[in-house]
């Protein structure tokens, strides 16, 4: 059996900072992540116009935002006037869309742990994965634990490898290609990746096994209900992401 991939991270992730408590991917959504405890956050991550990496899940700037169109055809300029709170509730009306750099910036103060899911606008994969890769080396400090890159994109994993070699790598899986993992998990160690981030369902003992057998450790996205995360803690997954930052206790 191949040693296990080292795992300094938290078990408990919040998922786009709070979850649904607070609009996705905005410094009011990490802060409240925060205030429930969480030590560690997963992002969007994608490239502006004029090549900022910015917080973003969606490839249209309509369901989280006062705009419309492809977010990255826009400069970020244009980008930081958007309101990216209104759409939640009235609360948090005016918050703006972050770069990747002001929420890094905000966890190396803090102290605080970062997942990075690398969400390239179609067309933009290994670059915006290089993009990530180059501004994780310029920011983060060499002694504290490093960021995690996921992405459901290998092209984007690649870029980031090819950048920032040292920062640990996790493939992100919807759907296995081949219907029972094999292949994708050929492609998770091709791109020397330390973790699989699967969608929940997916994972049952055997699978846990495999990827635990190959080196990588398990991560799951995303667990909101009690049973279902007991069922992933009993079978020995390593990594839980969530949205109901209010329900579990990350010391749990």
């Amino acid at each position: 059996m191949t040693s296990l991939a080292a795992w300094p991270y938290p078990r408990w992730v919040a998922h786009r900072g709070a979850g649904k408590l607070a609009p996705e991917n905005t410094m009011a959504a990490f802060r409240m992540g925060a205030s429930y405890g969480y030590r560690m956050f997963e992002c969007d991550a994608k490239l502006s116009q004029d090549g900022v990496l910015f917080l973003m899940h969606d490839t249209d700037l309509k369901r989280t935002t006062n705009g419309a169109g492809t977010g990255s055809d826009r400069p970020m300029g244009e980008l930081a006037q958007l309101d990216a709170g209104a759409w939640h509730s009235r609360s948090f009306a005016g918050e703006h869309l972050p770069t990747l750099e002001s929420l890094a910036r905000w966890c190396i103060a803090n102290h605080l742990h970062l997942n990075v899911e690398i969400k390239p606008t179609p067309g933009q994969e290994e670059a915006t994965g290089r993009a990530t890769g180059e501004l994780m080396n310029r920011l983060w400090p060499k002694d504290a634990v490093p960021p995690l890159f996921t992405s459901f994109k290998p092209d984007s994993l690649r870029g980031a490898k090819a950048t920032a070699p040292d920062v640990p790598r996790g493939l992100l899986v919807d759907k296995f290609a081949d219907g029972i993992g094999e292949a994708d998990i050929a492609i998770a160690l091709e791109l020397g990746c330390v973790a699989m981030v699967l969608n929940h369902a997916l994972w049952n003992p055997e699978l846990v096994a495999r990827v635990h057998g190959a080196g990588m450790r398990c991560s799951s996205y995303t667990v909101n209900d009690e049973w279902e995360a007991k069922r992933l803690l009993d079978i020995g997954t390593d990594c839980i992401i969530t949205d109901r930052v209010d329900l579990f206790s990350p010391a749990g």
